[in-house]
C-alpha cells in the first residue's frame, strides 16, 4: 500500500526558486526540511503542498495539474492545490501546505499552515442541509467515501454504517495484489483505525445483514428483527463472487477472492501449498496467480478464453500479458474449463488433469441487487440510479457494484466494478444527500498490478472499433487507445503515467463540452 516516504530531493524550497522555473501550470518537486513539497503555478497565484500522495505514497510532482487541483500519476487521486484537500478518491488523507512568499523575482516556501477555506465552507454547505438520519448498506469502498465525505462535509446528523463483513472498511484490491502476495503488513489494509469511527460519530455495525427495506416507512430491518429509520438511504451492498457449479467445488481448498477474510484463507492455505490452480483469466485471477508465484508456489491458470483479457484490452495487450505471467512461471490452459476437483487434482474438460492442493475460482461477480429488487427500486441489470446516483424512489441511493448510471463519456448506462468508481460515487452521494445536486461524472478508472508490471485504465470500451497503439507494448512503454465510431472510449497504458492522466482530462473536458452543448440546443 502506502510507500515509504522517499528523502526529499530537488531544490530546497525554502531558500527560494526563480519565478522562471516554475510555469504558469507547472509544478516543482522539492523539499522543506525533511518534507516533500510540491510548488505549483496557477496564473498569479502560488501553492505549496506535499507531494507524496497519501493514497500509496505516489510523486504528486510527476502527475498532472487541472485547474486548482493536482491529480497523483499513479492512481488518480486528487488534491486540491488551495488546501490540500483530498478532493477525489482513492486519496482521502489531506496534504499538508505551507506558506508561499514571492520576493525579489524568486519564489520562497516559508511555514507550514493549516488547511482552511474549502473545508470550512463544505461545512457551512453540511449543517443546513435537512437529512437529520442517514442510513448506509454496506461497508466497501463506496459505503465508506459516503460516510467519510459526510462529516468532512459538516453533516451533523446520525450516521450509521451497516456492514456485513466482520471488519471494518479494508483496502480491498490489496487483497489480490501485495497483502496476499506477502508485501503488505495487515496494518496496510484498515482504510481508517478504530477510533476514526468513534471521534466522527459514524456508528459503525458490523456483521450486520439487512434483510428489507421500507422504501415508505423509510427505515432499514435487520436479519434478528432490529429496525432502523433513516431520512436519507444509500444502498452499497456490492457484489459477490461467483462459484462453480461442479463436482468438488465446495471443498476447503477450493477459495474464491472478494473479502479480506477470503485473501486470509488463501494466504492460510498457500503457506502448505506447491500448486495452484487458478480458474479464470480474469484481472482478479491473473493478480492472484502472480501473488501465488511471489509465494514460489506452481500456478496454472485455466480460462475458456483464447488470450487473457482479449475482450477487455485486445489481442496484443492479452498476448503481452500472457507472455509476462509465462515469463514468471506460470502455465497457462486456455480454451479449457474445469469438469471436477477432488482433494488432489482438477479435471479439466479436454482430459487434462492438473494437481492442485489449493483452487481459487475468479470467474467474475454478481451484483447484489436482492434488497433493492424486494424494496421495489427499478433494476436494470443491476439498480438504475439517475446523474445523481438516485434511484428510483426519492431519497434513496444506490452506489457500487450495483449502480448503474448515465454515463456522460459514452452515452451509455454502465454498471462498473471498479474501486476507485464505487469510492467517488460514494463520495457524489454524500453531497447529494446534503442537497448539492453533483452530477456523477467522473471518468472511471482502475489499476492493476502484475510482477513489476502496472496497467492503468481509464474509460470503458465494452466495444470499440479501432485501437491504436503509441508506443510498445512489449518494450512495457505504451498508451493505446481504444475508439468507437472516431471517439475515444477508453485508455489503457504502461509508465505512460502523465500521458493517462491527460487523456483523462481531456475526456472530462469532451463531456463537459457535449453537456453545454446539449443544454444550450435544448
Amino acid at each position: 500500500m502506502a510507500a515509504e516516504q522517499s528523502k526529499p530531493n530537488g531544490p530546497d524550497l525554502a531558500r527560494g526558486v526563480p519565478l522562471g522555473d516554475v510555469a504558469d501550470g507547472g509544478m516543482v518537486g522539492g523539499h522543506v526540511g525533511d518534507d516533500a513539497v510540491l510548488l505549483a503555478r496557477r496564473g498569479d497565484e502560488l501553492f505549496a503542498i506535499g507531494s507524496t500522495c497519501s493514497h500509496y505514497g505516489g510523486p504528486l510532482a510527476e502527475g498532472l495539474i487541472v485547474g486548482d487541483t493536482v491529480r497523483c500519476p499513479w492512481h488518480h487521486a486528487c488534491f486540491s492545490l488551495r488546501t490540500g484537500e483530498a478532493v477525489a478518491a482513492p486519496a482521502f488523507n489531506p496534504m499538508p501546505c505551507w506558506r508561499v512568499e514571492r520576493r525579489n523575482g524568486s519564489i520562497f516556501v516559508r511555514e507550514k499552515i493549516e488547511p482552511a477555506g474549502e473545508r470550512a465552507a463544505g461545512k457551512a454547505r453540511g449543517s443546513s442541509a435537512k437529512p437529520e438520519r442517514v442510513v448506509i448498506v454496506g461497508g466497501g469502498a463506496a459505503g465508506f467515501a459516503a460516510a467519510e465525505m459526510l462529516r468532512r462535509e459538516g453533516f451533523a446528523g446520525s450516521v450509521t454504517l451497516l456492514s456485513s463483513d466482520e471488519v471494518s472498511p479494508y483496502d480491498r484490491p490489496n487483497c489480490s495484489k501485495d497483502y496476499l502476495a506477502g508485501n503488505a503488513p495487515e496494518d496496510w489494509m484498515p482504510l481508517r483505525p478504530p477510533e476514526f469511527y468513534r471521534d466522527q460519530s459514524i456508528e459503525l455495525e458490523l456483521r450486520s445483514n439487512v434483510t428489507g427495506i421500507d422504501a415508505k416507512g423509510r427505515q432499514v430491518t435487520l436479519a434478528g428483527g432490529r429496525s432502523i429509520p433513516f431520512d436519507k438511504l444509500l444502498l452499497a451492498t456490492g457484489a459477490e463472487p461467483l462459484r462453480l457449479d461442479i463436482p468438488g467445488a465446495d471443498q476447503p481448498h477450493v477459495r474464491v477472492l472478494r473479502s479480506l477474510a477470503d485473501s486470509r484463507a488463501i494466504i492460510a492455505r498457500a503457506k502448505a501449498a506447491q500448486r495452484a490452480v487458478v480458474v479464470g483469466a480474469s484481472f482478479i485471477g491473473l493478480e492472484v496467480a502472480a501473488a501465488l508465484r511471489a509465494r514460489e508456489i506452481e500456478v496454472h491458470v485455466v480460462a475458456p478464453e483464447r488470450q487473457p483479457l482479449e475482450r477487455v484490452l485486445g489481442r496484443e495487450f492479452g498476448d503481452f500479458v500472457r507472455a509476462i505471467h509465462e515469463e514468471h512461471g506460470v502455465v497457462f490452459h486456455l480454451e479449457e474449463t474445469a469438469t471436477a476437483i477432488d482433494a488432489a487434482n482438477v479435471r479439466l474438460k479436454g482430459g487434462t488433469t492438473l494437481a492442485a492442493d489449493l483452487v481459487v475460482v475468479g470467474i467474475g461477480v454478481r451484483p447484489r441487487i436482492e434488497l433493492a429488487d424486494r424494496a421495489g427500486l427499478k433494476l436494470d441489470r443491476g439498480v438504475a440510479v439517475n446523474e445523481y446516483l438516485e434511484t428510483s424512489v426519492p431519497g434513496i441511493f444506490a452506489a457500487g457494484d450495483i449502480a448503474r448510471w448515465p454515463d456522460p463519456h459514452t452515452g451509455d448506462n454502465l454498471r462498473i466494478e471498479h474501486w476507485v468508481v464505487a469510492e467517488r460515487q460514494g463520495q457524489t452521494v454524500a453531497r447529494n444527500i446534503l442537497g448539492q445536486r453533483q452530477r456523477f461524472s467522473e471518468v472511471p478508472f482502475f489499476w492493476s498490478q502484475h510482477y513489476d508490471v502496472p496497467i492503468n485504465y481509464i474509460g470503458h470500451a465494452e466495444k470499440w472499433d479501432d485501437l491504436d497503439i503509441e508506443g510498445n507494448i512489449e518494450a512495457r512503454d505504451c498508451l493505446v487507445r481504444y475508439r468507437r465510431n472516431g471517439k475515444v472510449l477508453a485508455v489503457a497504458s504502461i509508465f505512460r503515467d502523465i500521458d493517462n492522466l491527460k487523456e483523462e482530462a481531456a475526456m472530462e473536458h469532451a463531456a463537459a463540452g457535449e453537456r453545454t452543448q446539449t443544454r444550450v440546443s435544448g
